[in-house]
């Protein structure tokens, strides 16, 4: 069995850039956030179920998921994003195991934007990565990285698990509040030690 290692963190701590790095060290990733864009792009799997259950103001004249719309609207309330998440989850969580089934690396990298709020991949993962950063680097990173208001930012930030919980929860933290050297630094760190890890575990295995 492959040793896989979740990595997760708030919006804007710099998720993307670990799994980047990650990669860049011949670690195969799997990005859940990816998958969920296929999966909603036109003619996606996801885009019919969407439809039925939001209708069709919430997908675009090429058949797609109309984004701005649908995040406007899921952050606002909280049962429409439990109605997405019931559409989206079980459909990324297929396409994650076949993706594990094509790796190729030592270990594996699962980058799940909401691993510990849900409970999907605990019988997958052997080990969760934490990015972490104050909350003011969240604002101001993804307030530019994605043109969103500093209201919404703040709305999507308070919807996903408290940053204290999420912290408790981790076997492993990167703290990314300085410049990318320092983060590469911290990943390549990790990666040495879960390359010990992941020999042990496939040692013990044969034993």
């Amino acid at each position: 069995m492959t040793f896989i290692v979740g990595l997760t963190g708030g919006i804007g701590c710099g998720k993307s850039s670990a799994s980047r790095f990650f990669s860049d060290f011949g670690i195969d990733v799997i990005d859940t956030d990816l998958i969920a864009q296929k999966l909603t792009q036109s003619g996606g799997s996801a885009i019919s179920m969407i439809r039925d259950t939001f209708g069709n103001a919430f997908v675009t004249a090429d058949n797609a998921l109309d984004r701005n719309k649908m995040r406007n609207l899921i952050f606002s309330d909280s049962d429409a994003r439990l109605k997405l998440e019931k559409i989206l989850h079980p459909l990324i969580l297929k396409e994650t195991s076949l993706q594990i089934k094509q790796t190729r690396s030592l270990y594996i990298i699962i980058a799940v934007p909401l691993l510990l709020e849900t409970n999907d991949y605990n019988d997958i993962i052997q080990r969760i990565l934490v990015i972490d950063c104050d909350e003011q680097q969240q604002l101001s990173r993804t307030m530019t990285r994605s043109q969103l208001s500093e209201q919404m930012v703040k709305a999507i930030i308070a919807a996903q698990i408290p940053r204290r919980i999420r912290l408790q929860k981790a076997d492993d933290i990167i703290i990314n509040n300085q410049d990318i050297d320092q983060l590469k630094a911290q990943i390549l760190h990790l990666h040495h030690k879960y390359l010990t890890l992941s020999k042990r575990e496939t040692s013990s295995l044969k034993n």
